[in-house]
């Protein structure tokens, strides 16, 4: 775990504790030790193990912990994940941030589960996208792989990509292929991915140098279809965006295009229903 995220977590402790836990204070023994039990009570894919660990270990280093699931790892209803031994106090006061983090992660461990099996049999990989949340990009992108997906770029600064807005100043054949070597000359070895929301665009990037990866943005299946006809035997990937959900998914596949980037993945993930009892 980097020390981003270690921060990140001792962040989302104090803010859940402040001064202290008073119920647990109040209502728990100093000297009372107790076993807590983390528990699935749905279907899901695990995702987040380390970062509830880093939570029960942040709020008191000796708490005694045995994962019994893996990140991957597909739960069945009752399933146990983690338990817990130490003060019943400091079980107490890691609970809500521990299941914070492996609910959310979890639910975009199962949700990309689901879009990956939706594309089985076909070449399409399925991409996550900055529509992370704030702070929680790094654990995020995690749960996405524990889900059977791949990460897109991890920010602005590993890959370029041209969108429309960038594409409003500078859409000219030439101004693009100056700005792509301006990019290869200060990177070396960076990915270019471009933008291109019409059948027009995509031949004009097709002709241009260096681009690895076209973005179709929006595009009917008939039009995705249409553009990997023209990619041909270029060594350029294609990568749809827009429009993608677990309804669609599928036929987006069989377009042939390379990737599918989805947006839900992260900003629509429903948290998974877990728990923690304490024995």
């Amino acid at each position: 775990m980097t020390p981003t995220a270690r921060e990140t977590i001792r962040r989302a402790l104090a803010e859940d504790l402040g001064s202290g836990d008073i119920t647990s204070e109040c209502f728990i023994p100093a000297d009372h030790r107790s076993n807590a039990r983390i528990t699935a009570r749905e279907s899901a894919i695990l995702a987040g193990t380390a970062a509830a660990t880093e939570v029960f270990r942040q709020v008191l280093p000796t708490i005694e912990l045995t994962a019994h699931q893996n990140d991957g790892d597909r739960l069945a209803p009752g399933a146990l994940i983690l338990t817990a031994t130490g003060p019943t106090r400091a079980l107490l006061s890691a609970e809500r941030t521990a299941l914070n983090f492996l609910q959310r992660l979890s639910g975009i461990a199962t949700l990309t589960g689901f879009f990956v099996e939706a594309v089985a049999g076909t070449k399409a990989i399925i991409l996550d996208t900055r529509k992370t949340t704030p702070g929680l990009r790094e654990f995020e992108r995690l749960a996405v792989l524990a889900g059977g997906g791949t990460n897109h770029r991890s920010g602005l600064f590993d890959r370029v990509l041209a969108k429309d807005n960038h594409l409003a100043v500078t859409a000219d054949a030439n101004g693009l292929q100056s700005a792509i070597d301006e990019a290869k000359k200060r990177a070396p070895g960076i990915l270019i991915e471009i933008e291109a929301d019409s059948l027009d665009q995509v031949r004009l990037l097709c002709g241009l140098r260096d681009i690895d990866i076209i973005l179709l943005d929006n595009m009917s299946n008939d039009q995705l279809r249409a553009a990997v006809e023209i990619r041909a035997d270029r060594k350029i990937l294609l990568e749809a965006s827009g429009g993608v959900n677990l309804d669609t998914v599928a036929a987006i596949a069989a377009t042939g295009v390379d990737h599918i980037s989805v947006g839900a993945l992260t900003h629509s993930a429903r948290a998974i229903d877990l728990s923690l009892e304490i024995t």
